[in-house]
């Protein structure tokens, strides 16, 4: 098929040239489903990168626990009459401490496999809590039936894998071993607890200090549940992401790391500091399931800081590709004038080979970028696929000027593109801008050419 055949008008032509483009969308379709086949593999490769080592990890606690006994009374039916009856049930009181002044300390850490690469971090968190009973707890418990001597102060850690044996736990100046489990429902039971005896609680607050360290990758988080939580986060990593139910009140972003500080109220949560449940939305005595396998996404009311990294080069590919019909647009028009004006005779196989070429742009950005990164990959594959292209041109258009002007025209797009890519903001407004000029011009240039042929047919003379 000849889109320049004597027989056929330039209208013809256009409609022949957009019919070839239209069957490179299915290529380039092709391109955007692959783009996104390589971003699942490579987030499959960093999580395998990480696992063993601990997942995105979240914090909660400590809370103080004090189990207590409740008797509960229930009407039964025993040989026809109805039974009374009455039994001890045990139950636990939850005490959120009054203030929470928790440090953690990021110190992250590149791992690669292969091409892919995954950023893990060990964490060191210290910290203090004051624990006190509110003169209104007696409106929640009966204060006698507490039994001071069994309670619990429970830490909640998403991924308990990631856990070192360093840790400190004092209780009022008093040292307290940490155990296994018995975490809070914030991370799905998971974390540790200390045994102690809260007895003094009676008196006075009870003051808990303690320090561990663990491991994670991507993202900390805290979910808060103090009556006043301050959380300060410092790392040498540069580009945070603060993300979640609350944002720092104050942050500082440097060329050697960032520092955050977080200021939460239990008023700001919603939530009283004495519950007879973990959580609001618990029962009781209910005891949420933790899969250590899978861990526990960090609740909504949390404060999240995610260590990013700066470029996601899949995200950038996938931009570049939602341009690609703008590229095989403007190289198509630019043939189809040489043709239409110029009487160059461009064929149907030849759309179709530059538009080939341009298509596999794509594929060589992304080969490219996943080794050596974006920017030089971006440099690569547009060089060499204008030098292709030109080399082509010059062939198709039988002139080294002609080429030449699709040469410049591909710089210019390549230049554009990478401009759109980088500054995100003004996308749509360059693109917007790039296709009003890319008209106005086409329109000048054919102002005074006869699409319908019917000038040059005598019949109609």
């Amino acid at each position: 098929m000849d889109l320049s055949a004597p027989n056929r008008s330039p209208g013809m032509k256009m409609l022949l040239a957009l019919l070839v483009g239209a069957v490179l969308t299915i290529p380039l379709f092709a391109v955007y489903l692959l783009v996104y086949d390589r971003q699942s593999q490579s987030e499959t490769a960093r999580s395998s990168i990480a696992e063993g080592w601990g997942g995105p990890q979240t914090l909660a606690g400590p809370l103080l626990v004090i189990p207590y006994s409740l008797p509960v009374t229930e009407t039964v039916q025993g040989n026809g009459k109805p039974v009374t009856r009455t039994t001890t049930q045990r139950r636990e009181l939850f005490i959120a401490p009054d203030t929470l002044d928790l440090d953690t300390r990021i110190k992250p850490e590149r791992r690669t496999r292969s091409i892919y690469e995954s950023v893990v971090y060990d964490a060191d968190i210290s910290g203090s809590a004051s624990f006190r009973l509110p003169p209104d707890a007696a409106r929640v418990v009966d204060l006698t039936s507490l039994e001071y001597d069994k309670a619990e102060l429970r830490f909640g850690v998403a991924d308990p894998r990631g856990l070192k044996p360093a840790n400190r736990i004092t209780i009022d100046g008093q040292p307290a071993a940490a155990q296994p489990g018995n975490g809070v429902a914030a991370t799905g039971g998971s974390g540790f607890f200390a045994n102690l005896n809260a007895s003094a609680l009676r008196e006075h607050a009870i003051t808990a200090k303690f320090a561990f360290a663990l491991r994670g990758h991507s993202v900390v988080a805290l979910a808060p549940r103090a009556g006043a939580t301050r959380w300060t986060v410092t790392s040498p990593w540069k580009h945070p992401s603060y993300t979640g139910g609350f944002l720092p009140e104050t942050r500082d972003n440097t060329a050697e790391g960032f520092s955050a500080t977080y200021r939460i109220s239990n008023l700001a949560l919603g939530t009283t500091l004495v519950t007879t449940s973990d959580s609001p939305a618990a029962t009781p005595d209910a005891q949420p399931a933790y899969d250590s396998r899978t861990p526990v996404a960090a609740p909504s009311s949390a404060a999240q800081v995610g260590l990013i990294q700066p470029v996601d080069l899949y995200a950038q590919v996938n931009r570049s590709v939602k341009y690609g019909f703008l590229f095989i647009g403007f190289t198509f028009m630019a043939f189809l004038l040489f043709d239409v004006v110029a009487g160059v005779r461009v064929s149907a196989v030849e759309y179709l080979l530059v538009g080939a070429g341009l298509v596999l742009f794509f594929v060589l950005l992304l080969a490219f970028a996943e080794v050596i990164g974006f920017a030089p990959a971006y440099a690569v594959a547009a060089g060499g696929v204008i030098a292709l292209l030109t080399a082509y041109s010059a062939a198709v258009l039988g002139s080294r000027r002609r080429a030449g002007v699709i040469a410049g025209l591909l710089v210019a797009l390549y230049g554009v593109l990478y401009i759109l890519l980088s500054l995100e903001a003004y996308s749509l407004l360059i693109g917007s801008l790039l296709l009003f000029a890319a008209l106005a011009a086409v329109m000048y240039l054919t102002r005074n050419l006869d699409w319908s042929g019917r000038s040059a047919d005598p019949s109609e003379t």
